[in-house]
């Protein structure tokens, strides 16, 4: 599907600069993993807490 190939394609990005800024800065470097295993984590189905505030911020309105 091109859902998957389009988060496979931002997984690649990630990791690529995950591999430039892993000896840099590593707070840098741990974003990019993160971001990576959430591309992946959209394509196998796997839900994270992450995601569902994501989608109770989007979609609720909180605190009004």
């Amino acid at each position: 599907q091109s859902r998957h190939s389009l988060h496979l394609g931002d997984c690649a990005v990630a990791l690529a600069r995950y591999g430039g800024d892993r000896h840099r800065d590593l707070g840098l470097a741990a974003e990019q993993l993160r971001l990576a295993r959430r591309h992946l984590g959209r394509i196998t189905g796997h839900v994270g807490a992450e995601d569902v505030l994501d989608v109770i911020f989007r979609d609720f309105c909180i605190g009004k």
